[in-house]
């Protein structure tokens, strides 16, 4: 059984990913992670990827006028997938309470991004939850 923090880093692979990829489907991108033993991908995760991706106008644009002090153009790869993850889930999962989309994200940056991310992340998270 997959935990959803699991599933949360699932999701952020397939985000990041797709990041080199823009072309390709998620569902060849999980394929080749349940093919290739990466992972077996979570529902959850597959969902989470899948509204990312259908509502990605509306995501980037809302992180973009969030950021303090950056260009979007210049966040990292790593950044963008775990904003657009947790942006996702703070729009449109009613399940998932703002802050706990915002942990989960700063607990995925604390394990795939740089050390001062995390603290970057939060901050723009936080100020997205106030724009709410």
């Amino acid at each position: 059984m997959t935990t959803r923090r699991e599933a949360r880093e699932q999701a952020f692979i397939l985000i990041f990913e797709k990041s080199f990829q823009p072309d390709c489907e998620i569902s060849e991108l999980v394929d080749f992670a349940n093919e290739n033993e990466v992972f077996t991908a979570d529902k959850y995760a597959v969902k989470l990827v899948e509204d990312t991706y259908a509502n990605i106008e509306k995501i980037d644009s809302l992180i973009s006028a969030n950021l303090k002090g950056w260009s979007s153009a210049r966040i990292s790869k790593i950044t963008r997938a775990i904003l657009r993850m947790a942006v996702c889930e703070m729009l449109f999962y009613d399940d998932v309470p703002v802050g706990v989309a915002i942990n989960e994200a700063v607990e995925v940056a604390k394990r795939f991004a740089a050390d001062d991310e995390p603290g970057y992340i939060n901050g723009v998270l936080g100020s997205v939850a106030r724009s709410l």
